[in-house]
């Protein structure tokens, strides 16, 4: 496995604690467990001290995900770069767009240090059709460049038709792009259920932040179409509204179809295994992904999926072999395709079983990891030799 040289000080950086739990937690833990020292940062929130218990070194920021206000940024970007002087930070790895931008702009001034962005999909800026995310998109692309560019930046992106949107706006050298799928997955928790269900009714769940992005209203949509067709369907909804996402969900809204029996809403869940255990198919009709950690792990599972044909969701799901891809904001197209599984407990075997064997084939946590270091190893030279250099 390629590694950075040991005895390295690394940051990893996101824009909530819960990521970093969820989806970088064991990076982390093998990063330490190879002898380098691991500094996570994140804005602060409960997840924070749950890192901590982990044995790993959290630390909050002065950080807040919607402020477009300069003097507060400015205010945390002089405040990154004396923490990265500080800490002797050698390699800085910044998650989601601003993350990805504030930490790299920062380990730059802070004496051209090497850095990783690892952007998943285009997130709000590039994919909202709102004023303020049209308003935003130059100025993030031209960020982007001067906190990414040179021979110590690299970039980290999940699919490839984010690698052919970063390439095409020439964002930053097309050699410096890495594609790496996702953040992986402990197949060893998520794994199939040994006892088929009993159905009906028939559980679908939407594991997901509750965001209009994620087709929220479309699955609303197909459960009142197949409530109206008389067909036993629970539709879960395993998540929360962001409330830095400025596309979240009102919770008035969730509500509302919880009382109209369209949805059952269990809040944030810890024990994803477990819930997957307890469904027939998991739903994520998206209009965009990176690389959706959800999806691998229903993989893992060997649940069959129902998701959108777009980026990011058909990296992990190959239509009518591993799920089902259905158009994006087509809430009849879904409803059919629930339906479809609820009416074929065979399909839903055969997708399962696929989509298990790919999520080993590919989607392993031990692969991205070995990839990530991989790229650490890019930028790091060894021991006593210095910081990479500008040319």
């Amino acid at each position: 496995m390629a590694e950075p040289s040991t005895g390295q000080r690394l940051l990893l950086f996101a824009n909530t604690d819960w990521y970093l739990y969820n989806f970088r937690g064991s990076l982390a833990l093998a990063l330490q467990q190879a002898g380098h020292e691991v500094l996570l940062l994140s804005p602060p929130g409960p997840d924070g001290k749950r890192l901590q218990a982990l044995g790993l070194r959290w630390m909050p920021a002065p950080m807040q995900r919607l402020s477009l206000n300069p003097l507060r940024e400015l205010r945390l970007l002089i405040w990154l770069i004396r923490l990265i002087r500080r800490e002797q930070i050698g390699l800085v790895h910044g998650f989601t767009i601003k993350c990805a931008v504030y930490g790299a702009l920062a380990a730059r001034l802070a004496g051209n240090r090497p850095r990783v962005g690892a952007v998943a999909g285009m997130g709000y800026v590039f994919i909202n059709p709102s004023l303020k995310a049209r308003f935003l998109r130059p100025l993030v692309r031209w960020v982007l460049r001067a906190a990414l560019g040179g021979r110590s930046g690299r970039l980290i992106l999940q699919n490839g038709d984010d690698v052919g949107v970063f390439e095409q706006a020439r964002l930053i050298n097309p050699d410096h792009i890495r594609l790496i799928k996702g953040s992986g997955v402990d197949l060893a928790r998520f794994t199939p259920r040994r006892e088929p269900l009993a159905s009906p009714p028939f559980r679908v769940v939407l594991p997901a932040r509750l965001l209009w992005d994620k087709g929220v209203s479309e699955l609303v949509e197909a459960s009142r179409q197949l409530k109206a067709r008389g067909l036993s369907v629970e539709v879960l909804f395993a998540g929360e509204p962001d409330a830095g996402n400025p596309a979240a969900v009102p919770e008035d809204a969730i509500r509302r179809w919880q009382a109209e029996g369209l949805i059952q809403w269990l809040g944030k869940v810890d024990d994803m295994p477990t819930l997957f255990q307890s469904v027939h198919a998991v739903v994520l009709p998206s209009y965009r992904e990176g690389l959706p950690k959800s999806l691998i792990e229903a993989a893992g599972c060997a649940l069959p999926v129902v998701t959108t044909d777009v980026p990011g969701c058909r990296e992990v799901v190959t239509d009518e072999v591993d799920g089902l891809l259905v158009p994006v904001r087509d809430a009849a197209a879904l409803a059919e395709a629930i339906e479809r599984l609820v009416r074929d407990p065979a399909l839903c075997k055969r997708l399962g079983d696929a989509a298990r064997r790919k999520a080993q084939a590919e989607f392993d946590e031990r692969i991205v990891i070995e990839r990530t270091m991989a790229v650490y190893d890019e930028l790091i030279p060894p021991a006593g030799g210095g910081l990479a250099k500008e040319s």
